[in-house]
């Protein structure tokens, strides 16, 4: 009875250290921990025949088990130490940085269309002696409308439906608010050469207009100013911005800060002035308005109508850009779609 005990002692030791080999999970290692250690495993199996053994032979199995035991729970934390390792230095490996690998290209941003388009008008009228004056985009109703020969229910209003804040404030309809600003700034002082960039906001939205767009107003003070001069600068402008080749005409037009005012057109770049679909067969393209400053906004600012004139312009950022790289939707401006974009 005692060797048999023995022997058995001795092959489940055998036995846990063959299973133990072929391990390869925490889960696998469990299963034979409760195997041969557990409350109903093997050893405790065994072990409860000790009470078959005369009091002699007791002592001896009870030391060769307790030998066995421990001996099979090394073997056990020695697995469980050799699991966690390999699973750590599997870790390690899935997440190792190969640094000789090339990194991701980043792609890099470029100018807005709109952007190059205003920053291309900055440089001609800055080489032109003009400053670039800037103003607020929420403006009061004075600067916007009054101080522009528009005062409250001029019918020439209804031209700008607008976004009121308040009742006497408002996001600014075009940058000419800029120009009230300037006047108050430097009057008595002259001359005036300056032009006013910037976003302006009107209640229109399709496919040729927006609630939000850009302009560049222009503001000219001095002696002896003339619609001749007025004219020379926008032929000289446009011609920067489109090509030697290019004409301008001047049609009679209406708007209640200049007097005479006129719509500005230029020559057709595709079918050189002859007429084509793109011009409506006229061979020309609305670009602008203009004119001369009215007397009373002059008066308005404090200058004296009698000594001083002045003319006025107003580029539309959008359109120039729509004729310059031939864009027949405005919305594309300001969707953010790249393969647009990354066309300029």
């Amino acid at each position: 009875m005692l060797e048999k005990m023995l022997q058995d002692l001795e092959h489940i030791q055998e036995e846990t250290k063959s299973q133990l080999k072929k391990v390869v999970s925490q889960e696998e290692l469990n299963e034979i921990r409760v195997k041969f250690l557990g409350k109903k495993g093997e050893l405790t199996a065994i072990l409860k025949g000790m009470g078959k053994l005369n009091n002699e032979d007791r002592p001896k199995v009870g030391q060769v088990a307790n030998e066995i035991r421990n001996n099979m729970e090394g073997f056990i934390a020695a697995k469980t130490k050799e699991l966690k390792e390999a699973a750590l230095t599997a870790q390690i490996e899935e997440e190792r940085i190969d640094i000789s690998l090339p990194g991701d290209p980043v792609a890099l941003g470029h100018r807005h269309p709109l952007t190059m388009v205003i920053d291309d008008i900055k440089e001609i009228f800055l080489g032109m002696g003009y400053e670039i004056a800037e103003g607020p985009e929420v403006e009061n109703d004075y600067n916007n409308f009054e101080g522009l020969n528009l005062p409250k229910d001029h019918p020439a209003r209804d031209m700008q439906d607008s976004f009121y804040i308040t009742e006497n404030i408002l996001l600014r309809t075009h940058t000419s608010p800029v120009q009230v600003r300037t006047m108050a700034k430097m009057v008595p002082n002259y001359p005036v050469k300056v032009i006013c960039p910037g976003k302006v906001f009107r209640r229109d939205d399709d496919s040729t207009h927006s609630p939000m767009f850009h302009q560049v107003e222009g503001l000219v003070i001095d002696e002896n100013i003339s619609l001749a001069d007025l004219k020379g600068t926008l032929l000289t402008v446009l011609r920067q911005l489109f090509g030697a080749d290019r004409e301008i005409r001047l049609r009679p037009s209406y708007f209640p800060f200049t007097e005479p005012s006129v719509e500005v057109d230029i020559s057709c770049g595709i079918c050189g002035g002859k007429g084509c679909r793109s011009c409506a067969n006229t061979g020309w393209l609305e670009i602008l308005g203009a004119g001369m400053v009215h007397p009373n906004v002059l008066e308005m600012a404090g200058y004296d109508s009698t000594k001083l004139r002045g003319f006025a312009f107003g580029i539309g950022v959008e359109r120039v850009a729509m004729l310059k790289y031939g864009i027949d939707d405005l919305r594309v401006f300001f969707e953010n779609d790249t393969r647009f974009l990354n066309q300029f």
